[in-house]
């Protein structure tokens, strides 16, 4: 199935909700100035990214459970910004993510005070990342989700995970749950690779070892207008079983983990 771009009529009433959608993220982050950062601020981040995928048309659906056991390092694949609007809707909690997005203007700070840990991956910093991912997950009683692909991908794979991001599950132990995100069509139906790259996903081509190319790179923002003139779609995360990884050191760790849900990933695309 073809996805067919909206027409101009369409863009523009889309543009208007969009503009809506903006205001309502101001309002947020109003509210967010009297919410002191910690459990509160991060279960008010379920409140706001219900909202935001009501304005987006954006849908999820969960296969499994979570493990029950804290603290808990989530692993999953990443296509797009939406994983960061239905995980904390669906299990509560909040994310490590790349310093550079907390930088962004409001958006940086609004992540922030929704719990989102920064995290710099530069190999000069790698000592003090450790600490930050050891010190927030030793103090939270939610899941803690992580991307160790380091980027979002156009969809038609799962790229190899950074092995320094498992450093600190070698070093304590901690339980950690794979999960794995498919995009549907909100019926359901597959997304074809090549409608995936031009109008779900949310990518760098240069950064992309295969799969098609996006035909246009747009900008997070632009990304979520785009979607919501397709009408939103639908994110299926399914949750694996713990796997054991007792005696594996963190580049054993970080392929077995890549082949568990890069298999059960393009078994299901």
């Amino acid at each position: 199935m073809q996805i067919r771009e909206p027409n101009f009529f369409i863009k523009t009433i889309k543009f208007l909700w969009f503009m809506i959608a903006w205001l309502m993220v101001f309002i947020n982050a109003f509210v967010l100035l009297f919410i002191p950062k910690g459990k509160l601020s991060v279960k008010y981040m379920q409140f706001f990214m219900r909202q935001f995928n009501f304005m987006t048309g954006v849908k999820y659906k969960v296969k499994g459970k979570l493990s029950t056991k804290r603290p808990l390092l989530c692993v999953c694949n990443h296509i797009s910004v939406f994983e960061l609007a239905t995980m904390p809707v669906a299990f509560g909690g909040s994310f490590f993510g790349k310093k550079e997005i907390g930088e962004w203007p409001l958006v940086g700070w609004i992540a922030k005070k929704f719990g989102v840990v920064f995290i710099d991956r530069r190999p000069s910093h790698a000592i003090e990342a450790l600490n930050q991912i050891k010190n927030e997950l030793d103090s939270v009683d939610y899941p803690m989700f992580i991307f160790p692909e380091g980027t979002s991908t156009n969809g038609a794979y799962v790229k190899q995970f950074k092995s320094s991001m498992f450093d600190i599950v070698e070093k304590t132990g901690i339980t950690v749950q794979p999960i794995v995100i498919h995009y549907r069509l909100k019926d359901g139906t597959k997304i074809s690779d090549i409608d995936l790259a031009n109008h779900f996903a949310y990518f760098s081509n240069a950064k992309m070892d295969c799969g098609p190319h996006c035909k246009v790179e747009r900008s997070a923002f632009m990304q979520v207008f785009h979607i919501m003139c397709l009408g939103g779609f639908l994110v299926e995360i399914e949750v694996l079983p713990v796997p054991d990884l007792r005696g594996m050191d963190r580049k054993q760790m970080a392929e077995h983990l890549h082949e568990i849900i890069s298999k059960e990933y393009m078994k299901n695309k």
